[in-house]
């Protein structure tokens, strides 16, 4: 049989699922799903024998101690029987050797606590089908309890249902705001269901935690990846923080307030032990400056007058407000706060020129305008011509275009020139005027006759 992580086979397939890598396998380590844990002692030599007690998981992160008192040799991702209250379940191990004492020491559980139960063995390809078909049990069985506890009008949530591995006994997990009487519930779904039946309240965080999901920032959520403890938190974080009181963006996905917003929340106090009083006016000869807001981080606090322009803000420094204050404080006034503002000083603006040259989004209008301006330039020469006093039209003195005719080499001039008349009469004529050579000398003077 293959590993539960990875897939490798195992040296002994009928003793349960590990890769025999000892929980240095990285699918292994990576497949125990919620609420995983890194062995940084894995590649530590250990004694495995003097660690008897091994933490095993189960459904959405649960997970619990259990006592090797077989001596079995077990590593991480091994899929293991365990006691269970009553009969045995089935869990995989996600954490072995010396770090399970400092896990038993963080959670405060002793050695001979009654919380540490047995390990009864390898699970065996039996006890995984029968573990299989309990957890296909568990969604069908959760929407029928909604059905009937809606039938009987109990104000409660059936957020999750857990099989035990030997599929005689249900976990059902549910939230409600205030004590629910639900005896009758039982009765009807031990009728239904046909086994026992164990009834779990839990809060708003520990739902979302095992039910999961992305939060807000993108990620999984923090109570489902590797936040154990819930620490309370109220609205006075959000101010340290100078973030805006709303609601909508404050509360998780549990409808509380975002545990992350106690992660930063000692930096921002000790950032503000510099800043002086905000409820502090400042005294000056224009007026009294009164504050309107900070940023922690840069060190600048805002200030406008009371008497003055409230749309004209102030920056000022910390270090130049407590200046201030501290000249009020011996009687000193200053004229204004305007000669404690920071004079900025701008870099000028260095320009830097595209070699490409397609960073205009116009580049391809711009030549197609200046080639449709070189094919109508001459036309307009064209049409224009002088006219005499007569009105008759003089000859240009344009050169003679020596243009290329398709198929043909370039036009040849001869000396001989031809004088074409431009009067109106004459320029209907179709045909061209031959020139007076000596061949179509006499045909000339003959039509002239």
């Amino acid at each position: 049989m293959g590993c539960n992580g990875c897939s490798v086979k195992s040296s002994d397939s009928k003793s349960g699922s590990s890769c025999g890598t000892g929980g240095g396998c990285s699918s292994c380590s990576s497949s125990a799903g919620k609420m995983p844990v890194f062995n940084w002692l894995s590649k530590v030599d250990q004694d495995f024998h003097s660690n008897d007690i091994v933490e095993v998981q189960f459904k959405n992160g649960r997970k619990a101690f259990f006592k090797n008192t077989n001596n079995i040799a077990l590593y991480e991702a091994d899929i293991v029987s365990v006691e269970g209250s009553p009969g045995y379940d089935i869990g995989v191990i996600s954490m072995v050797g010396s770090i399970v004492k400092l896990q038993m020491r963080r959670k405060k559980i002793t050695a001979d606590s009654d919380r540490i139960l047995k390990l009864y063995r390898k699970a065996t390809q039996q006890d995984i089908d029968k573990w299989t078909q309990a957890r296909s049990r568990e969604k069908e069985t959760m929407y029928k309890t909604r059905l009937m506890a809606g039938e009987l009008k109990l104000k409660m949530k059936i957020s999750d249902v857990e099989f035990q591995g030997d599929n005689t006994k249900a976990t059902f997990y549910y939230t409600a705001d205030d004590r629910v009487d639900f005896r009758e519930l039982i009765k009807v779904m031990a009728e239904e269901f046909k086994i026992r039946i164990e009834m779990r309240q839990i809060g708003a965080r520990q739902e979302a935690a095992r039910l999961g999901g992305i939060g807000s920032c993108g990620r999984e959520l923090c109570c489902s990846t590797w936040l154990s403890d819930f620490r309370s938190v109220n609205t006075t974080a959000a101010r340290y923080q100078q973030l805006s009181l709303n609601p909508q963006k404050l509360a998780g996905q549990c409808g509380k307030l975002k545990c992350c917003l106690n992660y930063e929340l000692d930096s921002y106090l000790d950032a503000l032990k510099e800043f002086p009083n905000t409820n502090i006016r400042l005294k000056t000869g224009s007026g009294e400056a009164t504050f309107q807001k900070m940023d922690i981080f840069k060190q600048k606090m805002w200030y406008t007058y009371s008497d003055g322009d409230k749309l004209n803000w102030i920056e000022l420094k910390v270090e130049k407000v407590q200046e201030i204050i501290s000249k009020n404080k011996k009687g000193e006034i200053p004229d204004s706060i305007d000669y404690f503002k920071e004079i900025e000083i701008i870099d000028e603006f260095k320009e830097f020129e595209s070699v490409v040259g397609q960073d205009s989004l116009n580049r391809f209008d711009k030549s197609k305008s200046v080639s449709n301006s070189k094919k109508k330039a001459p036309q307009n020469k064209k049409r224009a011509r002088t006219v005499n006093s007569e009105g008759q039209a003089l000859k240009s003195k344009k050169k003679p275009s020596q243009k290329t005719r398709s198929g043909a080499g370039p036009k040849t001039t001869t000396t001989n020139t031809v004088k074409r008349d431009h009067t109106p009469h004459r320029r209907k004529a179709k045909g061209r005027p031959k020139p007076n050579n000596a061949n179509n000398k006499g045909q000339n003077t003959s039509k002239d006759n």
